[in-house]
């Protein structure tokens, strides 16, 4: 039956919109047979790119990840050396606090600046200390993984062997011989590699697979586990460790009480009865000066300390001590630091009454052994004497040098003593703490020296002069004695640390040159009988591979009796 027009010209248009939809809609992806299930259009022109929302907890883990990468480690332990530097420009409170007073003295303005900055405290500061505690998290979070991974890859048998070896590195065959015993060349094959330090594995009874290395990694851990020891020896066993200082005469003594150092610097955690009970008696001091050089006349050469120490319950000992010698008593290092001198002084009143007498160290300010010394009377005068003075071992001829004095040698060749005098409130009676070695003048009155009418007062050995004011008199001994400064250290971290270096070392040359390889040996059945392979394959950089692969056919085809293809 015919159809009409109309029915025509539906089916026409019908035609046309089901062609006009297959062209404007997309295909399904997962309908389409000649596309993979994962595939994804690109997005249309000018569409906005979403990404996805991490969370709080998405960049927790973010975070971590790269605190805990090996490059963040290395980046922090770089950062740590960097952050040490200005602990060994500037001078510490915990080592050296006379040093950070004269610095501060000679610069008052970065002073301040450094001060805020803490870096007369480097080494307990707050962005120290932050780096350090961010290195060792760094590093504890390289290390647990990686051990895990370790742990596991250790228990893993050797990977079974290539079907075809010909494509690996270092790669050589026997040639083909008749009547070889397969399970007894294998057997030998796998026998060699053990000795050769291989873990190994049959497969199939025609092939065995070797594997040896395991050692670098393990030296990696070594490596990393030593370094986080040595955070934690000198973090924690820091708490434990205490410096002091001591000015020691020569004939006088010093005992291992809180109370007889001249200055400590005591861990978080120290506990002054824990000191161990010793002393030691400086008996002798001698300083070796350059005298033939002409161009080095003065320059020190050796200096030794005599001293006689004696421990409870033991006799006593004569031992010395020298710059790089330290002696080690009890359970602490004692250091010789420096040396000068203290000249003995002796104050009386206008009636004669000894009111001061006893040896005043006086601080080197040159090579030349020019010492400043102050000298504090607080009682015993009609007023409160306190006197600067500047002592010159060998001083200078004025025609020479001028009127100033000046020393020129560091030996007791010519010394003189120079002081000036200061009367008022020396600030010893207000309780407060004071500076042995330091003498602030702003609130007191000159009463003889370089802004009085009065001069000042010229001693030398043996010489007496009259104080100003009326207030007495003062005399310098006819010999001066020489004085050491000691430095007593307690480190019980000493031994771990010297213990972690050492694996530090040993497990850096492990990581450095062990090399990781896998071997394989097949037995492969042909014409003309049945012929070895041998391969290998690198787990990182190893040039040798070849060269190790080619020793073990060697010595393998040897015990067989057979020959390696040219």
């Amino acid at each position: 039956m015919a159809s009409s027009p109309s029915s025509k010209a539906e089916s026409a248009k019908a035609k046309s919109s089901n062609a006009a939809s297959t062209q404007a809609e997309p295909v399904d992806d997962l309908t389409d047979r000649d596309r993979p299930s994962d595939h994804f259009d690109a997005p249309a022109p000018n569409t906005p790119i979403v990404q996805p929302k991490l969370g709080i907890v998405g960049y927790l883990r973010f975070f971590w990840r790269q605190l805990t990468s090996m490059r963040t480690a290395l980046f922090l332990l770089l950062l740590v050396a960097f952050a040490a530097v200005p602990g060994s420009l500037v001078p510490q409170i915990s080592s050296d606090p006379n040093g950070v007073i004269q610095f501060k003295a000679a610069n008052p303005g970065w002073s301040k600046v450094l001060d805020a900055l803490g870096v007369f405290s480097t080494y307990t500061s707050v962005w120290f200390s932050a780096i350090y505690l961010l290195l060792f998290i760094s590093l504890v979070g390289c290390i647990v993984p990686r051990t895990i991974h370790h742990i596991n890859a250790l228990r893993t048998k050797p990977p079974k062997t290539p079907i075809r070896l010909g494509r690996l590195a270092g790669y050589v065959s026997t040639d083909p011989a008749e009547g070889v015993d397969v399970e007894k060349g294998i057997a030998d094959a796998q026998r060699i590699l053990r000795r050769h330090g291989y873990r190994t594995r049959l497969y199939g009874g025609d092939s065995v697979s070797a594997e040896r290395g395991y050692l670098r990694e393990t030296g990696n851990l070594v490596f990393h586990m030593a370094l986080v020891g040595i955070l934690l020896s000198v973090g924690v066993g820091g708490g434990f460790i205490y410096t002091g200082q001591k000015v020691v005469v020569v004939g006088k003594s010093f005992a291992n009480t809180l109370s007889d150092y001249d200055s400590i610097s005591p861990g978080r955690w120290f506990n002054p009865d824990g000191l161990t009970p010793y002393s030691l008696t400086l008996t002798k001091f001698t300083a070796i000066y350059e005298t033939q050089n002409i161009n080095a006349i003065g320059t020190p050469i050796d200096y030794t300390a005599y001293v006689t120490t004696q421990v409870p319950g033991q006799k006593p000992k004569k031992q010395t001590i020298k710059v790089n010698t330290p002696l080690r008593l009890g359970n602490t290092d004692v250091y010789l630091l420096g040396n000068g001198y203290a000249p003995v002084i002796t104050v009386r009143n206008p009636k004669g009454k000894v009111v001061f007498s006893q040896d005043v160290p006086f601080i080197p300010q040159d090579t030349n052994l020019t010492s400043q010394g102050i000298i504090k009377i607080p009682f015993g005068l009609s007023k409160q004497l306190g006197m600067i003075g500047f002592f010159y071992p060998t001083e200078c001829d004025p025609r020479d040098c001028g009127s100033a004095p000046v020393s020129i040698h560091p030996g007791l060749n010519n010394p003189v003593l120079t002081l000036q005098s200061y009367t008022g409130d020396l600030g010893l009676d207000n309780g407060k703490p004071e500076n042995a070695f330091a003498l602030d003048p702003t609130h007191l009155k000159e009463i003889g020296g370089f802004g009085t009418s009065t001069p000042g007062i010229t001693l030398r050995p043996g010489g007496t002069a009259k104080l100003p004011d009326g207030l007495g008199s003062i005399t310098l001994s006819k010999s001066v004695p020489r004085f050491v400064s000691l430095d007593i250290h307690h480190d019980p971290t000493q031994f771990w640390v010297l213990t972690f270096a050492i694996l530090v070392f040993l497990g850096l040359l492990t990581g450095l040159f062990v090399p990781r390889r896998r071997v394989w040996v097949k037995a492969v059945r042909g014409k003309g009988g049945v012929h070895f392979e041998y391969a290998g394959l690198a787990r990182g950089e190893d040039p040798r591979l070849s060269e190790a692969v080619l020793l073990i056919a060697q010595k393998h085809s040897q015990s067989l009796g057979l020959s390696i293809k040219p």
